[in-house]
């Protein structure tokens, strides 16, 4: 993987990580069209730069962090089912990150219930978020596991779908994301540190870096946008995108995923 590479993956990872859209879903495409799918380095690679992603919303929302033990208390039942549910399907799921069909068909999907979320959970005044409704988010973030399916989208409906604003729904999807990416990043950085390269260093370093900038930017234009105009744009998106890599892959496109 070569320096230019890795900063377009970061860019992909920060615009991708905490909108609606699916990091994971991005970031395979990309490499995929890059040709560097299928390196061992790309898989620990993309991981390792969800870090910088995880500082974005530590720093900008540094006040929120500092609260009470019932805050991370919510956060820990929230993060417990895909905590559970990673770890026992661990080896299912590398599986899938190979598959490009999964992904297309994933966008689609998710695409469609985000065009008609806004009419299924209409957007209420803030409520407090109970250990019940962190459990029950917690649930639907598993749904992510499915690449393509994106973990900022399934906390986000989960939310809504439990009362929550859409403000309210994304903000708690961030913060759930950093005990998330925290243990999925340091659990594959465990398997796999044995394998980065002293010149690997300076790559990951400068992946995380542009990742954290981005992400910063990503966060700020979402919360904004979300609230103004709410998921629509977002589905329309994601649909386009399914429909092009399903229409590439019956035309005997070859992608480099193995």
């Amino acid at each position: 993987m070569s320096i230019w590479q890795a900063i377009i993956l970061a860019i992909v990872e920060g615009i991708t990580e905490f909108l609606p859209v699916s990091s994971t879903g991005h970031m395979i495409i990309a490499s995929s069209f890059m040709g560097i799918s299928h390196l061992e380095f790309t898989k620990m690679f993309t991981v390792n730069i969800q870090f910088g992603a995880i500082l974005s919303v530590l720093v900008l929302y540094w006040k929120r962090f500092f609260q009470t033990a019932d805050f991370y208390f919510k956060l820990f039942v929230a993060f417990l089912p895909a905590a559970i549910i990673g770890f026992l399907l661990n080896d299912f799921i590398d599986a899938l990150l190979e598959n490009v069909v999964v992904v297309a068909v994933s966008l689609l999907v998710g695409g469609i219930i985000l065009i008609f979320i806004d009419k299924i959970a209409n957007d209420t005044r803030e409520k407090e978020i109970t250990y019940f409704t962190a459990l029950k988010i917690g649930f639907f973030q598993c749904i992510a596991m499915i690449p393509g399916v994106s973990r900022s989208a399934s906390t986000i409906i989960g939310g809504m779908l439990q009362g929550l604003s859409r403000k309210q729904a994304a903000e708690f999807s961030f913060f759930l994301a950093v005990p998330t990416m925290a243990a999925a990043g340091g659990y594959k950085l465990l398997k796999t540190y044995d394998t980065i390269k002293a010149e690997d260093i300076q790559t990951l370093l400068i992946g995380n870096l542009v990742a954290f900038v981005v992400a910063m930017l990503a966060i700020k234009f979402f919360i904004s946008f979300l609230t103004k105009y709410g998921f629509k744009v977002f589905g329309y998106y994601r649909i386009i995108l399914g429909l092009i890599l399903l229409g590439l892959l019956a035309s005997g496109y070859k992608l480099d995923v193995v």
